[in-house]
């Protein structure tokens, strides 16, 4: 076999081996999301086990709880908090939801009310016909476009329900990653040629920056964002100020998408009681996203992850493609990841690339 069968034939297995990988993922789907969540989840209450672990004086001695009592230590602290802010939102925004479910009639009425006096404005102003219609047929493909979302989203969120015994490995999983990281670091460590080990070194923990980094800032930027809704909500008048505020801190993790859908819904709340209440809800969300995104997350993430925002975009819409609602999600830091594992590719390259010795000039 000559030499260009031999290149031939190692392309045709490297292929086959990256489509068996993707298939084999995509079999696995629900497994590797739940090992990827568990992994993130890891990454935020890290610090916490930090904490719990820290050595305490004990009379002349210093003792410090084992690492798996510590985790388990923090997985009850996060319980009680949890069923604390359970028991103190839960009644407000079942109520909440209650009554929007009671009052979808008389949004219904109140829809085709404004949708009749909008008619009589276009004979005021004496609007063509031709120009009508197409106002009329727009605000139609759009309110159809919306029912169709909102059953798609409503569609997946019924499905991702079925995934349900996955979410509750999630923080098995996260036990055994925090208490045998360190072991899972060295052993990774120790598989590599010892030339290698200290350049693996430092991209598993420049890796491990990003990550953090990332999590933790999205985690406080979406606890901070819920918060400043459900108040200004409630100070401006908006009804149902606690769904709403819930509801800004859970799509506050997906960016991009996720504050322009809470923008549309709070909005669409708003103009359905009153006119003014649409235009301070949309004035208060557009501050709100100003100083969030330009004032108060930089501070938050501070450094770990340098991005464009173009490549934030491209890699959201990206990743809502190929995974829907995880994907908008898990897109920013698999870009962030990436860029962290190119640039250290590209120095290692950089750096094993022999150098020519000049030739001396005679």
């Amino acid at each position: 076999m000559d030499r260009r069968a031999i290149v031939a034939l190692q392309v045709l297995l490297v292929v086959a081996a990256v489509v068996g990988g993707v298939w084999a993922l995509h079999r696995m789907a629900a497994l590797v999301l739940a090992l990827i969540a568990a992994g993130l989840f890891a990454y935020v209450i890290a610090p916490i086990v930090e904490i719990a672990q820290h050595p305490v004086r004990f009379g002349s001695r210093r003792r410090h709880l084992p690492r798996g009592a510590a985790i388990a230590l923090v997985y009850v602290l996060m319980l009680g908090v949890l069923a604390g802010t359970s028991a103190l939102l839960l009644p407000s925004a079942t109520e909440q939801v209650g009554e929007m479910v009671a009052l979808a009639p008389a949004y219904t009425q109140a829809t085709i009310t404004w949708e009749r006096d909008w008619s009589r404005y276009y004979d005021l102003v004496r609007m063509p016909p031709a120009l009508r219609r197409g106002i009329d047929d727009s605000a139609t493909a759009a309110g159809t476009a919306a029912i169709d979302d909102g059953r798609g989203a409503l569609l997946s969120l019924l499905g991702a329900l079925t995934n349900l015994p996955w979410l509750i490995l999630i923080p098995i999983f996260a036990f055994f990653l925090l208490k045998d990281a360190a072991g899972i670091r060295r052993s990774i460590l120790a598989a590599l040629p010892h030339a290698r080990r200290r350049r693996a070194y430092r991209l598993l923990a420049e890796l491990n920056t990003t990550v953090a980094a990332f999590i933790r800032a999205q985690l406080l930027a979406c606890v901070l964002v819920g918060t400043l809704c459900g108040a200004g909500f409630a100070a401006l008048g908006t009804p149902y100020p606690v769904v709403l505020g819930v509801l800004a801190g859970l799509l506050e993790f997906i960016p991009l998408i996720g504050p322009l859908l809470l923008a549309t819904v709070a909005s669409l709340v708003g103009a359905l009681h009153a006119p003014v209440l649409l235009l301070r809800t949309v004035a208060f969300l557009g501050i709100l996203r100003l100083a969030q995104d330009y004032v108060i997350y930089p501070r938050l993430i501070r450094r770990g992850v340098h991005l464009h925002p173009l490549a934030v975009i491209i890699s959201v819409l990206i990743g809502a493609e190929l995974a829907g609602v995880a994907g908008m999600f898990l897109a920013v830091p698999a870009v962030a990841i990436a860029t962290v594992v190119i640039r250290h590719w590209t120095d290692w390259r950089r750096d094993d690339t022999p150098v020519a010795t000049p030739e001396l000039c005679v």
